[in-house]
């Protein structure tokens, strides 16, 4: 159980503080601003990993998980507990936003400011990039040591920074799933879900090609 409830914990921090920081931005009028906001989404998952990288890998992410499957570094078997663990830690994350801010409307859910093909071609792009980097930095399917936290965390600060106004910048299909359910704002949901996992199967391959390898999960 160690595995599947650091995920649940690391992905709850990650979606309380990350669209908590949008609700709170929003309730206080503004104090912590765009950059503030992306900040928070960056050093968030840089502290989870420092925190559970070493027991689950800190995937925080299922597109993440199905990246790392799908590379061979993680086994096939474990993706729908972690992905379910992910899940539940999002959802539990939402609903305690909710209950702190009743009056909130969207909860932190991304939406798109812009076309829907904008967005979505956005979030395929970034989450490519963020997969990339995870498995260059990685080792197995663990994220763990000075490096991987600071580049993971600091890619995913970057890409909230310059592209969140427009899509989101979302990543991840639980930081967009829970609080689009909670919330009830789902229109676009299907974005985030699709072009997510797109995203970070696209950069399996990127990886092996540049790498000129490919690692297998020992653990």
């Amino acid at each position: 159980m160690k595995k599947p409830l650091s995920e649940f914990l690391g992905t709850f921090a990650m979606v309380f503080a990350g669209t908590g920081a949008i609700v709170i931005n929003q309730h206080s009028g503004g104090v912590i601003g765009h950059a503030g906001i992306a900040m928070v989404f960056g050093l968030i998952v840089l502290a989870m990993i420092y925190t559970f990288g070493d027991i689950s890998g800190a995937h925080l992410n299922p597109a993440v998980t199905l990246g790392f499957a799908a590379a061979g570094r993680f086994p096939f078997k474990e993706v729908p507990i972690y992905i379910t663990a992910q899940l539940a830690g999002a959802f539990a994350a939402s609903f305690t936003l909710k209950f702190l801010f009743p009056e909130n409307l969207t909860l932190g859910a991304t939406l798109p400011t812009g076309s829907v093909s904008q967005s979505f071609i956005l979030e395929v792009i970034l989450t490519t990039i963020l997969m990339l980097v995870i498995l260059s930095v990685s080792t197995g399917s663990k994220e763990k040591g000075i490096t991987a936290g600071i580049a993971i965390g600091a890619v995913v600060a970057l890409e909230a920074m310059f592209a969140g106004p427009v899509c989101g910048a979302s990543m991840n299909p639980a930081r967009s799933l829970a609080p689009a359910i909670v919330s009830g704002h789902f229109q676009h949901l299907w974005l985030y879900l699709v072009a997510t996992i797109l995203g970070a199967l696209i950069a399996v391959p990127l990886w092996i090609t540049t790498r000129g390898h490919h690692v297998t999960e020992k653990n």
